[in-house]
């Protein structure tokens, strides 16, 4: 056995078409921050309301999420995207149809119900398709989708935003929609491996929630978030506000943390496939511990200082995320994985969901722009990414191995 990663050959192709579902998943949920300055004025919104439609997109994922858990390893994985992929894709265009925020808010939470399950069904396919000893690599490509977004997206939204108004993004994420739909159609295969254990489905789920190791990683997971999005809903507003980012430089932040990432990501994915994945997010963590509290306690920066302090907290705080969703994946076998990364997916949502909730109780808006009291989310979210160093290790691993549907002909439905 050689240091060198093994290739993905087959793979590559299916994993590189669901980084685009994640693409755009995670574009309609991200675009939505560093719009919040022209929101806010446009639609004369407080911090408070501003977080509700953050938080109407992440609590309709996870409860949705909760809700289809039990059913989820009954289908194919490939149908089931296709079915979930296409009520996403038209939620986004109903977001780019809002007249009010109160129509806003609906469509939100419409495309948080579906964009929650097509981001679970796409790690639940990487899981089944890619084996445990290079799996977090392939999360890593996977989840260059997130740098992307960051990198490319983001940026051309707000120039979108700029140019032509808020709903511009919305509407262009729903056009890629249909075409990564297109591809999905045409490349992914059906994924059946779970469906062949012969097991009770029914059965398999109740079992899943007796389980305390599926426990720990989904409180794993719900603390994970909570250490990272606790300062993500009003980074942007506190950016422009307090550190002094002119408004129209906020597109850098993204460009140059989501070009990092992309670099960061899979080769953060291989270290903890070589090195360990405890050990990876351990040291991710602790670095993002800092740079979090550097960005929530700032003020007035050069622009070039608050770019490296985004920069940083691109690669240390969004990077955590690689080693520890390998370790979830880990947690369960193939026949219960759905519904384990759907419930998983329910915590990530909810956490989200509440701490932009607990952002807009704690943080109010001065006339001035600045934000008061935005210093206490950051010290909430590193007493949460220390602790979830701690339940990371609590966290064991029950896969050992997969059959790939590419490995051999699928099953005749």
């Amino acid at each position: 056995m050689t240091g060198r990663m093994p290739r993905f050959p087959s793979e590559r192709p299916i994993l590189l078409v669901l980084a685009a579902i994640q693409f755009t998943h995670i574009m309609d949920f991200m675009v939505m921050m560093p719009l919040a300055p022209q929101l806010m004025r446009e639609l004369n919104l407080g911090a408070g309301h501003f977080s509700a439609l953050v938080a109407a997109y992440s609590i309709a994922a996870g409860v949705v999420g909760l809700l289809s858990a039990p059913f989820i390893d009954r289908f194919d994985r490939r149908t089931l995207l296709l079915v979930v992929y296409a009520g996403f894709t038209v939620a986004t265009l109903l977001c780019g149809l809002a007249s009010d925020a109160r129509t806003l808010l609906i469509a939100r939470a419409i495309g948080g119900a579906f964009g929650g399950i097509s981001g679970s069904l796409c790690l639940a396919i990487v899981s089944d398709l890619v084996p445990p000893e290079r799996r977090a690599a392939g999360i890593g490509i996977v989840m260059t989708a997130f740098a992307v977004a960051a990198a490319i997206g983001v940026p051309v939204g707000l120039q979108l935003a700029h140019l032509w108004g808020w709903r511009m993004p919305f509407l262009c994420v729903a056009a890629v929609g249909v075409i990564v739909w297109g591809l999905v159609f045409r490349v992914v295969p059906p994924v059946r491996g779970h469906l062949q254990s012969g097991s009770d489905k029914g059965q398999a789920f109740r079992e899943l929630l007796r389980d305390a190791n599926a426990g720990r990683g989904i409180l794993f997971m719900a603390v994970m978030v909570l250490g990272h999005f606790s300062i993500i809903p009003l980074l942007s507003p506190h950016l422009v506000g307090d550190v002094a980012l002119p408004e129209k430089d906020l597109f850098l932040v993204y460009l140059i943390g989501g070009a990092l990432s992309v670099v960061t990501a899979p080769q953060v994915g291989r270290l903890a496939d070589r090195h360990g994945r405890h050990r990876v997010f351990t040291y991710m963590v602790l670095a993002a511990c800092v740079v979090i509290l550097a960005i929530a306690n700032a003020g007035p920066l050069p622009v070039w200082a608050t770019l490296v302090l985004a920069g940083l907290f691109f690669v240390f705080a969004s990077g955590r995320f690689v080693p520890g969703q390998a370790i979830l994946t880990l947690a369960v076998p193939s026949s219960r994985r759905g519904a384990f990364l759907s419930l998983t997916s329910c915590a990530r949502d909810l956490a989200s969901g509440i701490s932009s909730t607990l952002g807009g109780w704690i943080v109010s808006k001065q006339p001035n722009g600045q934000l008061v009291h935005y210093n206490w989310l950051g010290w909430i979210a590193v007493v949460a990414g220390l602790g979830s160093i701690f339940l990371a290790r609590r966290v064991r691993m029950n896969d050992t191995g997969v059959a790939s549907p590419l490995a051999a002909p699928p099953a005749v439905s």
